[in-house]
């Protein structure tokens, strides 16, 4: 069974930083794609950013500049540096893999920066 977890949520100071990690279990394979969403209280589910194979990211424009994703040394573990903080990244975020056609999804962890 193929689980992700999210974690190093918490409660930030505006223009401070955070970082999440992403870490899958129960695969041998590696997940090529990985990422990461945010769904902010009462708000649809956003893209935040991607990790290709090759190791090649994309982001979302709000996050351009302040966000970066990246793996770890540990296969299927990747990482998103939030720096500056604003009150509008308050959101749970997600990270999500394909896996052999399917989607794994975590559950999210909890990020709230206050002003």
């Amino acid at each position: 069974q193929v689980q992700l977890v999210e974690s190093g949520g918490g409660l930030v100071q505006a223009g401070g930083s955070l970082r999440l990690s992403c870490a899958a279990s129960g695969t041998k394979y590696r997940i090529d794609t990985l990422k990461w969403y945010r769904q902010a209280p009462g708000k649809q589910l956003d893209l935040v950013g991607t990790i290709f194979s090759d190791g090649n990211t994309n982001y979302a424009d709000f996050v351009k500049g302040r966000f970066t994703i990246s793996r770890g040394s540990v296969k299927n573990t990747v990482y998103l540096q939030m720096n500056s903080l604003t009150p509008d990244d308050t959101a749970v975020y997600f990270c999500s893999g394909r896996l052999l056609g399917k989607d794994y999804w975590g559950r999210g962890t909890l990020v709230t920066v206050s002003s």
